[in-house]
């Protein structure tokens, strides 16, 4: 099951907003909070004590904890791959490795007596079948991918596709960041332009990247990189339906009230034997079965991607069927241009494979 979650970097803020932040979290369902040991500077008793008071806080909220190490970060605690104490007193549910400590030590740690998961970056390439050969615990095993301040520097799609899919071949669940759109915003360093893991995503309405990064189904976690998200985010984010891939859409004038409610129907899937013109999805034939879709053009009409047209009663067959056009075509009075997916958000059409559930959003 997908689990969402929030980043927060108390250093940089104060405890209060801190921990009212994480309790507003948990109390809409998020599940997770990340932070981040690479830029902290207070000493190991400082870190231990103010970072088990964090863990408390995030437990009580219902958030797991994980934390970004690296080997300076273990040096600093006193810790090694075969002694996790230190972390387990703080309480921390995850450690994420942004660094590595060598093959033998990168397997030995995933055998901590404590149960804690060890999270290793999915952008880059890990030797995930080697670890798992040589006897890596792969129930203490889980990936993160990395978040990106500066701009032009996050993930390229492609390169996100081809990491993330191997390590989900793995059986590994495998967390992801979306960047909150608000203006003062931070992470762990002082540079102030989102935290996403994709470039694509660093200026898109934060609801959207989610709805992507759920259509790609390479991660089960999806966190917000940065903080604070505001309270309609979270609410937003949190009110997502990820059990389909959740498209808006800008309604066509005129359209009837049948044609408006085939379009919100809540069971639309794209074919088993699709193609790469349309996404379409024919039951809604079935189910509104005889009744009237005038036809609302004359002639042949231009159709371009992201057009979502519905049979009308010149085609009576077919009558009812919902189409979403992939590419530009030509089509006959036949078709009632009913509405247009939004040019950001056609995004997501390239995801919707044939039997894949789809819906719009109001």
């Amino acid at each position: 099951m997908k689990q969402l979650g929030i980043s927060v970097y108390p250093e940089h803020t104060t405890k209060e907003k801190a921990y009212a932040y994480m309790r507003r979290a948990g109390a809409l369902g998020y599940k997770r909070v990340f932070t981040c040991f690479l830029s902290v500077t207070e000493s190991k008793e400082e870190t231990i004590a103010n970072f088990k008071e964090f863990c408390d806080v995030a437990h009580e909220a219902g958030l797991i904890v994980s934390a970004d190490t690296n080997p300076a970060v273990f040096a600093k605690m006193d810790a090694t791959p075969y002694d996790l104490s230190v972390f387990k007193e703080i309480g921390l549910d995850i450690i994420r490795l942004d660094g590595h400590f060598g093959e033998a030590e990168d397997i030995a740690i995933t055998h901590n007596p404590y149960g804690i998961k060890i999270e290793y970056n999915a952008c880059g390439t890990i030797a995930i079948e080697n670890m798992l050969l040589c006897g890596a615990d792969s129930e203490n095993m889980c990936f993160c991918s990395n978040f990106y301040p500066q701009r032009h520097t996050g993930m390229g799609l492609q390169r996100y596709i081809d990491l993330h899919s191997r390590y989900k071949k793995a059986g590994m669940r495998i967390a992801s960041f979306v960047s909150s759109q608000q203006p003062d915003t931070f992470g762990p360093w002082p540079v102030f332009d989102g935290l996403p893991t994709l470039e694509m995503h660093r200026d898109l309405p934060a609801d959207l990247q989610l709805r992507h990064l759920n259509a790609m189904d390479l991660c089960q976690d999806i966190l917000f990189g940065n903080c604070f998200a505001s309270d309609e985010e979270l609410k937003l984010l949190a009110e997502t339906d990820l059990t389909k891939i959740n498209m808006r859409i800008d309604e066509a004038e005129g359209i009837s009230d049948l044609e408006r409610t085939i379009i919100y129907w809540d069971r639309h899937a794209n074919r088993d034997d699709g193609n790469d013109i349309i996404v379409r999805s024919t039951w809604p034939r079935v189910e509104f079965r005889g009744q009237s879709i005038p036809c609302r053009s004359e002639g042949t009409w231009q159709g371009r991607r992201g057009d979502v047209v519905i049979v009308n009663d010149n085609l009576e067959h077919y009558r009812g069927e919902l189409w979403v056009l992939l590419k530009d075509e030509v089509l006959s009075n036949q078709y009632n241009l009913v509405g247009r997916v939004p040019e950001q958000e056609q995004i997501l059409l390239d995801w919707i494979r044939p039997r894949y559930a789809f819906g719009f959003i109001r």
